[in-house]
């Protein structure tokens, strides 16, 4: 697809709220939700003649933020490794609005990375079975269920 900087800013603008909150879900802090974005945004830029059709890309841009993130967690898994208590006590206060979202992010966080990635582009994305399965190159069965395996999760630790 032949794309100018203002076509592209257009449809990025109005998938970047969306994009935020799905980073920060993955990546756990503001900063490092930040850089997960812009990286991806680098990316779709420098790849956008790769993109048939302007339709596509929210799903395209989200499959290259999901990959982003995945990359980001496995190198600081391997540089180093947190316990889930420690990576919830450095989400800044004031990202917390009330006391339940902080139920829900402990809940979401105690999730596997595989299940955060399709609870997060479900919720935060927007995506049905069919788009994450085709993102994460899954049946869209198996993404249902292991998505619905992901809220029963949350769903105990937050009774």
């Amino acid at each position: 697809m032949k794309c100018d900087a203002k076509t592209f800013a257009q449809m990025y603008e109005a998938v970047y709220k969306d994009m935020y909150r799905f980073a920060l879900c993955m990546m756990k802090n503001r900063q490092e939700a930040e850089d997960t974005v812009s990286e991806a945004v680098v990316a779709a830029y420098e790849n956008i003649r790769k993109l048939r059709n302007e339709e596509a890309f929210k799903n395209w841009i989200f499959t290259i933020l999901s990959n982003v993130c995945r990359k980001r967690l496995k190198k600081a898994a391997k540089e180093q490794v947190h316990s889930q208590e420690d990576m919830i006590s450095r989400i800044p206060s004031q990202e917390m609005e009330l006391g339940i979202a902080v139920d829900v992010r402990k809940a979401f966080f105690l999730l596997e990375e595989e299940e955060q990635m399709i609870v997060g582009l479900s919720v935060f994305g927007g995506y049905n079975s069919q788009e994450i399965g085709k993102a994460l190159k899954m049946n869209p069965n198996t993404v249902r269920s292991k998505r619905s395996r992901a809220l029963q999760k949350m769903e105990c630790v937050l009774r």
